[in-house]
């Protein structure tokens, strides 16, 4: 595997030097994952934050009942872990588990924090990143409260299409804070409506 996927997307950000770049991706690591395994479980401590070069991640919460809550998909150049946990390094709320075989670029929590006293540059960019993270995660709360489910659907239709595609209907119905059945029906409703 080779970084420069990573390289690539860093340097939409920020510019780093080729000393730089060497020593970040001295710092890195690659790893496979199978389809169904996990990279963070829930009440473990995430220890590293990941860059997916290849696959695809849902985010999840699993509550008392055994129902499975998605909060997040993730594809290539997208970034997967869960952040509290990671920033914090305390118990994770969240699982991220591979729907995909994926590939991922890991950084160890002790190495992102020497790469952040090393590379100043790379707390912005880690800071522009996580305020887009933020932003969008906020804009989804509203969304949640002001939409309806046909409606937030046609927006996650439209704003990730490349997303749906890879994803089990069930999953996306959980991502919508809806059942299956329900999810059926909009469906149905769509295509009467095409």
């Amino acid at each position: 595997m080779n970084a420069q996927p990573l390289l690539n997307y860093i340097n939409k950000y920020v510019s780093l030097t080729e000393e730089e770049a060497l020593f970040l991706i001295s710092k890195i690591t690659f790893r496979k994952y199978l389809k169904g395994q996990y990279i963070v479980q829930q009440g473990d401590i995430c220890k590293k934050q990941c860059f997916i070069i290849s696959g695809c991640t849902k985010t999840f919460y699993m509550d008392a009942n055994g129902q499975e809550h998605i909060i997040l998909f993730a594809i290539e150049d997208w970034w997967t872990s869960d952040m509290g946990s990671f920033t914090t390094q305390t118990s994770a709320d969240f699982n991220v588990q591979c729907i995909e075989n994926t590939e991922l670029i890991e950084i160890t929590y002790d190495d992102s924090e020497e790469l952040l006293l090393k590379i100043p540059k790379l707390e912005r960019f880690f800071r522009k990143i996580v305020e887009k993270a933020y932003a969008s995660s906020q804009k989804r709360i509203i969304r949640s409260f002001s939409l309806n489910a046909k409606e937030q659907y046609l927006y996650f239709k439209e704003q990730y299409p490349s997303i749906e595609q890879r994803v089990p209907q069930y999953m996306i119905a959980s991502y919508l804070g809806i059942t299956k059945e329900f999810f059926s029906k909009i469906k149905s409703q769509l295509a009467i409506e095409d």
